[in-house]
């Protein structure tokens, strides 16, 4: 049997993704060991590629969403995004292509990229299959498909029958937002089964240990709106998820926890991500949140508003958002915008979690000797300050009445 990261760290022994880690991420090796072994910190591999480190004492990290939808097929337009992913500093790529010649962008987006890949393998099971037509045997095939390909990670939509009574109830505005929630609901509607990927789960543990493939569970139960509060529908896929993933790490099997994700008023933000950490202290995966709804073609803003708290908060891993979210496919310009201001979300969180970081001192520096260059270059997009400062002096803000040359010739006898 393929040894994971966990059954070398529950042996005590250090691979060599965990002593790149323990680099990268300034963590004691026998911390890492540990945070491994019960699951607290996940390292995504993928063959020949740095590792990435998610979780606790681990920098937060983006993911960025890609791929086509059945209205927007433009491959070329994908791998652009893939570029612009690798280049503006995401962490993993989540390929959710349900468009086109799904097998063949996936292996464009593994050509063109060394980050780690995740999918959702009942997107393409629906697109090829037909709602109608799909069988059990036909998702774990999709699913052993994607692992034998090489994806670092898989997200899986683990609701429960009961959820779905609950949700009846709740009267919420959105009802349910979560497509691969929603796929995997009407399956067992239409079949009058349970969850095939709880029913099968023991299966599925041996297919993903082949690859060391890491578990991410979805987040089917999220609120659509910051006026669908908590309900009994999203607490019971809060303890659902955080049993799974006590199973999972039983098996070798490391495991993401996708939790408050969507919208959220941003009071409730903080005790949200306590509430998944006391259940289990898996690592936290949080698309946004949204905490508010009328951010329309700025949702990347808002995005990262509710992100930064997040990650404050203890959140470990950011899905990023884009100003076509609710809109449109992104093109790749917006992929950079989603990107860039989830950076900056994740930066904040960063420093509310470990401290105060260096690069904002050095930057200030630079700023306080008028080094626009400097500025640049330490800012998280070197290329946007570039095209608006001057070469030398003071900015055009002040001009020559700037409040730090004016002080400095107080305070340094400086002319």
């Amino acid at each position: 049997m393929t040894k994971t990261q966990i059954d070398h760290a529950k042996e005590g022994i250090l691979t060599p993704e965990m002593l790149e880690v323990a680099k990268t991420e300034r963590i004691e090796e026998e911390l890492i060991l540990e945070r491994v072994a019960n699951g607290s910190l996940v390292i995504m591999t993928r063959k020949g590629c740095p590792p990435v480190a998610i979780g606790k004492g681990a920098s937060t990290k983006i993911n960025v969403n890609l791929g086509t939808s059945s209205a927007a097929i433009d491959p070329e337009a994908e791998i652009e995004k893939v570029k612009v992913a690798q280049e503006y500093g995401a962490a993993t790529i989540t390929d959710l292509s349900m468009g086109g010649d799904i097998s063949a962008i996936r292996e464009m987006v593994f050509e063109n990229t060394d980050l780690p890949v995740t999918t959702v393998p009942i997107y393409q099971t629906i697109v090829e299959c037909g709602m109608e037509n799909v069988t059990i045997n036909g998702i774990l095939s999709y699913l052993k498909k994607h692992v034998d390909e090489g994806v670092s990670s898989v997200l899986l939509h683990c609701v429960k029958k009961e959820m779905l009574e609950q949700l009846k109830g709740t009267g919420r505005v959105m009802g349910m937002v979560s497509k691969g929630g929603s796929f995997t609901s009407s399956f067992m509607l239409l079949n009058d089964c349970e969850n095939p990927f709880i029913e099968h789960f023991d299966e599925i543990m041996k297919i993903l240990r082949e690859n060391d493939v890491v578990l991410s569970l979805g987040n089917t139960m999220r609120s659509g709106c910051i006026h669908d509060l908590k309900d009994s529908a999203q607490l019971m896929e809060i303890e659902t998820n955080a049993a799974l993933a006590k199973r999972a790490n039983e098996k070798g099997v490391q495991v993401i926890i996708n939790g408050m994700g969507g919208h959220i008023q941003a009071s409730d933000i903080p005790d949200s991500v306590k509430l998944y950490k006391d259940k289990a202290d898996f690592p936290l995966f949080v698309a946004g949140p949204l905490p508010t709804d009328i951010a329309v073609g700025y949702d990347h803003i808002a995005g990262a508003v509710g992100a930064s708290m997040a990650s404050g908060a203890g959140a470990d891993y950011l899905c990023y958002i884009t100003p076509a979210e609710h809109l449109s496919l992104p093109n790749p310009q917006q992929v950079k915008e989603g990107l860039i201001a989830f950076r900056i979300a994740a930066h904040i969180g960063d420093s509310m979690k470990y401290g105060l970081n260096d690069a904002d001192l050095m930057l200030a520096e630079k700023r306080a000797n008028f080094d626009w260059r400097g500025q640049a270059e330490l800012a998280i997009d070197p290329d946007r300050p570039a095209q608006m400062c001057p070469d030398d002096g003071p900015c055009s803000m002040c001009g020559d009445y700037c409040a730090i040359k004016i002080m400095k010739s107080y305070l340094t006898g400086e002319n």
